[in-house]
């Protein structure tokens, strides 16, 4: 005994603790092995549907089977049992939904044992991680979304639910994403569709049994399993009003093509290529214990995994040489052992993904290296893997490998690191590690990433949103900023519009460029000396492209101008400027952008009468009206100035001992195409609050009443614009609004035209996933602040970052 104790002791060698898998067997068992749809709170059987087995990945065995739903029937048959309980949910008073979320809270509190078996059973994770992270997780946002729930009616008064929501889900994470998704959409007063990932169902088909526990009325939450056919139709439901997608980018940008111009809303969190920077300053030991639990958490299959090791090259070695003897003592294995650290593969197309990309990087003359502790010999385990030694252009590094192993590159200086850290099309996460928060807070406001977490990582809470940059997805998770996921103003109309095949594949945004006059309009004014309008980017008055032009004419036919036709050349030098320009203004105080828009204000206010007279020119109005208008416009610069120091962000009340700040950044480069309606006001309604938001924008003035715009181009001169700031095109809104939503340096694109051209952005913009604000078709009234203003132009001026910062010593 003596001697065994002392071996003990030598090799720190752990014996195995089991958890029980019985409880989570007899409750399979109580359904005779096999769970059917869950629609209406029953689950249901339909004759002539297969089933297939969800099957442990840690031992190869059946664990159950689950029913295939059929892709038409059973979808109709759900969403038409969400839209019923829609009517009724929808109406319920906030204090009813929060009793209900806070049971389902408690009855997850009361069943987390069950429920972190199962899910361990059914995804491969390590038991520890389903019991410690992923079910108080699942507690904590039922209760934060059990609030909410109450507050709606004050806190959220200008805002009411979406509707039937259709939720798709990974297998990542089964229980929690469910969570994720399905709190905060039932907080807010919709229904639910929700079909999980089809190799772990499990965890759903319990969640639902709790949720009946709990008293949620039947149709308000739906669960559909089934396969990729399915969940496209489910997308395309007609009576689905919005669609929240967890997956991989390349799916993502299907559902935004398919969903393109039907007025769904959607959101999606998508891959990610995480960086993980460690400076020569940092806690070397602490920052290995870091990438343990940013890489090998869920065996890395994590979609904000930190799997590109950035480390100073002057502590590279060092920090090698550390992480390869915490890489020694990681255990494999059955993933209801509790003392494993890392489980297994959730499915053998997985394994074979992971081992292609540690192959390649064999082949392309990496270093591999690998956790030398034994595998089981059956079931789908995969060692945690370093590779270094790594050119930034292998696969290995730019993939999204989703799995347990990290890339690792060195950097010699902070500006390297940063743009090592940006160089990816994602932009989900990332972690700094350093002694020094001035710099870990410099990193952070540089890194391109919707979460920054300073020394940690994989730390999440429901009060603090999570979501992407970039090819990572748009929307948010969690927190305040989640909600509006699932909120639309109270005066947006329900929108419902098709388009044929034939009308999506016809001609958009070809225009031919029109002569010097058009039939019936009149001569330019005898003696008057003639006016040139030119393009204006760059801080400059500049010459079109193509030289050609569009007579502008007045409501009884006679010409007031000319203006250039733009093209695509055109649009790559705005962009080129605005996308200069975006850095600059960017870091600018909030302060000074604020004086800026209010100088502008001055200026136009000079020349109020002026505009006034080109607006009844143009459009006919008459001068009351043109003065009117022209005064609102003064009026919304003041508005949106005011908002410059005002939506910077805040401080979450996370769970975290530190701060999780919120910081509200820009999105970058906007383009913009503007309505013909109320030309000046639409005009400032649109480009101001997303430049005094630190924005930059490529503005498309009205196309039929573009002159309005370029008589601003003296006050923009003259008002302290930076260069780029500010950019206007003209000609026609469709073909400059094609060019723009298929620009890669474009992030963002609003469009304020058709139906028709509606669908176009929001199709074109899936090149990479830029996010859109499009009318479509329907007119706004720009002089009412409810429709021309408030939070839904704030929303879509900025984009969300939650930065972790822990306190301690």
């Amino acid at each position: 005994a003596m001697l065994a104790g002392s071996s003990l002791l030598s090799t720190l060698e752990y014996g195995p603790a089991p958890e029980s898998d019985a409880a989570a067997n007899a409750w399979i068992k109580s359904h005779d092995g096999k769970f059917g749809l869950f629609i209406n709170n029953e689950f249901v059987h339909p004759e002539g549907r297969e089933y297939t087995d969800t099957v442990n990945p840690a031992r190869g065995e059946a664990l159950a089977s689950i029913i295939e739903g059929h892709e038409t029937e059973d979808v109709n048959a759900a969403v038409a049992a969400a839209r019923k309980a829609y009517e009724s949910w929808s109406q319920t008073s906030g204090h009813y939904r929060a009793k209900v979320l806070y049971a389902i809270a408690r009855q997850i509190q009361k069943h987390r044992r069950l429920l972190s078996v199962v899910e361990s059973l059914d995804n491969g994770k390590s038991i520890r991680e389903t019991r410690d992270a992923d079910t108080p997780l699942c507690v904590r946002h039922f209760y934060y979304h059990a609030g909410w729930a109450q507050l709606m009616d004050t806190e959220l008064a200008d805002f009411k639910s979406v509707g039937v929501i259709a939720q798709v889900i990974p297998w990542n994470f089964p229980l929690l994403m469910l969570t994720w998704k399905i709190a905060p959409a039932l907080a807010m007063g919709n229904t639910i569709v929700l079909k999980p990932a089809p190799s772990t169902r499990l965890s759903a088909m319990l969640f639902a049994e709790i949720a009946m526990e709990a008293g949620v009325p039947p149709g308000v939450i739906n669960i559909l399993p089934g396969g990729n056919d399915l969940g496209f139709n489910l997308v395309n439901h007609t009576d689905v009003d919005k669609v929240a997608f967890t997956g991989s980018t390349g799916v993502g940008r299907l559902l935004r093509r398919s969903t393109a111009g039907t007025g769904k809303k959607i959101s999606l969190e998508l891959g990610g290529k995480s960086p993980f920077i460690v400076f020569d300053d940092a806690d070397l030991d602490t920052a290995v214990e870091g990438v343990v639990n940013a890489i090998w958490f869920n065996q890395g299959q994590v979609c904000c995994a930190g799997s590109r090791l950035l480390v100073q090259e002057n502590v590279l070695e060092r920090f090698i040489n550390k992480l390869k003897r915490r890489m020694n003592n990681l255990r494999v294995g059955e993933p209801l052992d509790k003392c494993i650290d890392m489980g297994a593969i959730v499915n053998e197309s997985q394994l074979e993904r992971i081992k292609y990309y540690v192959d390649l990087a064999r082949k392309e003359g990496a270093t591999v290296y690998q956790s030398p502790g034994e595998l089981p010999e059956s079931g789908l385990f995969f060692p945690p893997t370093l590779i270094y030694d790594i050119e930034t252009s292998s696969k290995c590094v730019v993939d999204e490998i989703f799995g347990p192993v990290v890339v690792l590159m060195p950097f010699r200086s902070p500006k390297e690191a940063i743009a090592l850290g940006n160089n990816t099309a994602y932009g989900l996460s990332s972690s700094i590690w350093t002694e020094s928060l001035a710099k870990a807070l410099d990193m952070a406001f540089q890194i391109k990433a919707g979460v920054v977490w300073i020394n940690s990582h994989n730390l999440f809470d429901a009060a603090a949103g999570f979501g992407g940059y970039k090819e990572s997805g748009f929307g948010r998770e969690s927190g305040k900023e989640g909600l509006y996921e699932y909120l639309k103003p109270k005066w947006h109309a329900r929108i419902r519009n098709s388009f044929t095949q034939e009308e999506k594949e016809a001609a958009w945004g070809d225009a031919v460029p029109t002569g010097p006059s058009l039939p019936g309009s009149s001569k330019c004014v005898d003696g008057a000396i003639d006016k040139t309008t030119k393009m204006f980017y760059g801080g400059r008055q500049a010459r079109p492209d193509g030289d050609y032009s569009r007579v502008i004419v007045g409501p009884k036919g006679e010409k007031c101008g000319e203006v250039p036709e733009g093209n695509r050349k055109d649009v790559r030098n705005a962009v080129e400027a605005a996308a200069g320009a975006k850095g600059g203004w960017g870091k600018r105080a909030a302060f000074n952008r604020a004086q800026i828009l209010y100088y502008v204000a001055e200026n136009l206010d000079r020349r109020s009468e002026e505009f006034a007279n080109r607006i009844h020119q143009m459009t006919g109005e008459g001068m009351e009206s043109a003065r009117n208008e022209v005064q609102a416009s003064i009026e919304r610069l003041f508005y949106w100035a005011a908002f410059s120091d005002k939506y910077g962000g805040e401080v979450k009340e996370t769970t975290l001992y530190g701060a999780t700040v919120s910081v509200h950044e820009a999105v970058g480069v906007i383009g913009i195409a503007c309505p013909d309606e109320n030309p000046l006001l639409a005009f400032v309604s649109l480009f101001a609050p997303a430049v005094v938001r630190g924005n930059t924008v490529v503005i498309v003035p009205s196309e039929k009443y573009p002159l309005v715009a370029t008589d601003l181009y003296q006050i923009f001169e003259t008002s302290d614009v930076p260069a780029g700031v500010i950019n206007i095109l003209t000609g026609s809104r469709d073909l400059l609004s094609k060019v723009l939503a298929n620009h890669m340096e474009v992030n963002a694109m609003w469009y304020f035209g058709s139906a028709i051209g509606s669908y176009h952005i929001e199709h074109d913009s899936a090149c990479n996933l830029k996010r859109t604000f499009v009318s479509y078709g329907q007119q706004r009234q720009w002089a009412d602040l409810t429709e021309g203003a408030k939070f839904e132009f704030l929303y879509h001026s900025c984009q969300v970052k939650n930065i972790w910062i822990p306190a301690g010593v």
